[in-house]
């Protein structure tokens, strides 16, 4: 599917596939199996911008995955995102979408929220932010109603 129909429809806290189409090259080719990486993968969804218009440019709608953290002792120290434009040429798929009953934690950040993450209920949702404390944080709960909606109009995960 297009990146436009990720936009649209996948729900925040989705797992999101990524890919060019090609092959992946053989191990022995370090470079070419880097530059195939960097095209093809997976991320959670974390975060939609609509569209914008400055003056001085415009940009199309967009959207960010998230796809790993690195650190140590439970301190991270660089975070993986990458964003893709709603005209990005690359295939993307839902391979998974959030469960009902598990929690999304959000925060408002300009014109749109952002996941900070996806907990498995209410319980565990609070006890991270009661540990990892954000100022505009809120929590918000997957519902039969939303997956019920996907289910309906076809967009379940394959």
């Amino acid at each position: 599917m297009s990146a436009h129909i990720i936009y649209d429809s996948a729900p925040f806290g989705s797992v999101v596939r990524y890919s060019d189409g090609t092959p992946k090259p053989p191990v022995r080719f370090r470079k070419k199996l880097a530059a195939w990486e960097s095209r093809n993968g997976t991320g959670r969804l974390i975060r939609k911008e609509p569209p914008r218009e400055r003056s001085t440019y415009t940009s199309p709608a967009c959207f960010t995955l998230h796809e790993g953290d690195f650190g140590q002792a439970g301190t991270v120290v660089f975070s993986i995102r990458r964003t893709y434009s709603v005209d990005s040429e690359l295939l993307f798929e839902i391979v998974e979408r959030p469960a009902i009953g598990m929690v999304r934690i959000l925060q408002d950040l300009g014109d749109s929220p952002e996941l900070l993450h996806l907990a498995r209920d209410r319980d565990a949702a609070e006890r991270w932010l009661a540990s990892n404390r954000y100022g505009r944080a809120y929590l918000e709960e997957v519902t039969a109603d939303e997956v019920g909606a996907d289910v309906v109009e076809g967009r379940t995960a394959a």
